[in-house]
């Protein structure tokens, strides 16, 4: 494993602040590299966004928010690099969203998750701390872990092909954010791993802020924080 492996960094044009954060990324990967534009939400007809949003739950627990445009754009990026590994039959990708930096442990940790990456498919890299309670495999000072529930975000992952294959088909019509699906290994039979530590920093308040979240009112965050609370006690029962 790892004879064709290639890093996309997903970036959004319009995120001009991130562009240098970019070019590190790029030559501070171990793979070859390239810039995977980013699907920007905002820019796809209504039309289209209705056709690949699911107006129904597709599996439980039902995801309570309707998915922003940024939301939107973030899994259709991810699925446009999913569909990268697959046409150009790669062993498997590092993809890396724009908003990270690389730290020491990276390299150890890059290692530790192409050697294993075709036992689990899909390897995190986290950017918070992650629940080392169930380690798997350990070399030296890098593990591998599988938390009970997966943690949220796709700031950096390797994804094989196998992995890549069977999400995009999963996914011709999507109901939540890209996290939030790939936390269901109840529904995609893809336990997700962690390498620990992961080597990766988010970087997102430094190049700009977030290019997904929206304003709301101080009413429609106590709804939101309730609402989010309950679905994650049903993910937590699932898991």
């Amino acid at each position: 494993m790892g004879s064709r492996i290639e890093t996309f960094v997903v970036h959004l044009a319009r995120a001009k602040g991130r562009r240098e954060q970019v070019e590190k990324l790029l030559v501070g990967s171990p793979f070859q590299g390239r810039i995977l534009d980013a699907v920007d939400g905002s820019k796809i007809p209504a039309e289209q966004r209705a056709s690949d949003i699911s107006e129904t739950p597709l599996f439980e627990p039902a995801y309570p928010f309707t998915l922003n445009a940024g939301e939107y754009g973030c899994f259709q990026s991810h699925r446009v690099a999913w569909q990268a590994i697959v046409d150009e039959e790669l062993d498997a990708a590092l993809i890396l969203e724009d908003d990270v930096a690389l730290t020491g442990d990276f390299a150890a940790a890059v290692a530790l998750a192409v050697e294993q990456i075709s036992t689990f498919g899909y390897v995190q890299f986290q950017v918070r701390t992650v629940d080392e309670s169930n380690v798997v495999m350990r070399s030296e000072g890098t593990a591998i872990v599988q938390p009970c529930v997966t943690p949220l975000r796709t700031s950096a992952q390797l994804v094989s092909r196998g992995a890549a294959q069977s999400l995009l088909e999963m996914t011709t019509q999507i109901d939540r954010p890209v996290d939030t699906f790939l936390q269901a290994h109840w529904h995609t039979a893809l336990r997700l791993a962690c390498v620990v530590p992961s080597g990766v920093e988010d970087r997102t308040r430094e190049t700009g802020g977030s290019t997904i979240s929206s304003r709301r009112s101080i009413w429609s965050k106590i709804k939101r924080e309730f609402l989010r609370n309950r679905y994650r006690r049903a993910v937590q029962r699932l898991s």
